[in-house]
């Protein structure tokens, strides 16, 4: 049904409000020409908006994308974006943001509430890119994070001085290339759910992250979920949601 089908049903009363949600929550895409359908129910159903992966879009589809998102949300979350891109759709989106660090090309809105807590960990400082991927993921979809990096085993007592945010928590991100074995040092000291993000970051043995892919994907620790090698976008995105659940527990 379209949705005036839906809302001309609910008012005659021929339809329930569950019912009505349940129609809108399926609605359809929009086309964008013939090289985007961009979902712009995916918030309804799933709490969060269409993200914009930028790394290989033309041009003339980048900049259209940003326009839609923004206009129908006030704000939109870009990942792997490049300076030029970010050069791009400051000609049309002047209040857009870019970090050089984490290539996140963003439109936020500056009054956002950030709730609970999420420890995001880095074996060392190679690996904070990725993890600034994955706290401004998390930040942009309203968690607050905390920052704990270089704390690699190499030097475990930095991460032993730093415990008291990580337990606080309610999930903690774990970025590390070489062997990748912050996740499991991390994973056998707290309660909370622990996600993996193996980095390429390491000399030729570590195989471009598949080596700490592998060590984490065979953690004898406990509570350990594992991601693709430097996907700091999904473990912020799975994080946000384990801390959402985290804070409606915590509300009852």
């Amino acid at each position: 049904m379209e949705t005036r089908e839906i809302l001309e049903r609910l008012c005659v009363g021929t339809i329930s409000i569950d019912e009505a949600e349940r129609h809108l929550k399926q609605q359809p895409f929009e086309e964008m020409g013939d090289f985007a359908k961009l979902d712009m129910h995916r918030k309804v159903r799933s709490g969060f908006p269409e993200v914009v992966f930028c790394a290989g879009k033309v041009d003339d589809h980048l900049q259209a994308i940003y326009e839609r998102l923004y206009a129908s949300d006030g704000e939109v979350l870009g990942t792997r974006a490049s300076e030029a891109q970010y050069e791009l759709i400051k000609k049309v989106l002047p209040q857009v943001e870019y970090d050089p660090v984490s290539h996140i090309l963003k439109i936020e809105k500056k009054d956002k509430e950030h709730v609970g807590s999420i420890a995001v960990c880095t074996a060392g400082t190679a690996d904070i890119s990725v993890a600034e991927e994955a706290a401004q993921t998390c930040e942009y979809f309203g968690s607050h994070v905390e920052r704990i990096y270089d704390v690699g085993v190499a030097g475990i007592h930095r991460l032993f001085a730093k415990m008291d945010p990580i337990c606080q928590a309610n999930c903690v991100i774990a970025v590390a290339g070489m062997e990748g074995a912050l996740a499991s040092v991390i994973g056998g000291l707290v309660d909370k759910p622990v996600i993996a993000v193996p980095t390429s970051v390491g000399y030729g043995a570590s195989f471009g992250g598949l080596s700490a892919l592998l060590t984490m994907i065979n953690s004898c620790a406990n509570g350990i979920g594992v991601v693709n090698i430097d996907n700091g976008y999904g473990a912020g995105y799975l994080a946000a949601q384990i801390n959402r659940l985290g804070v409606k527990t915590n509300e009852k």
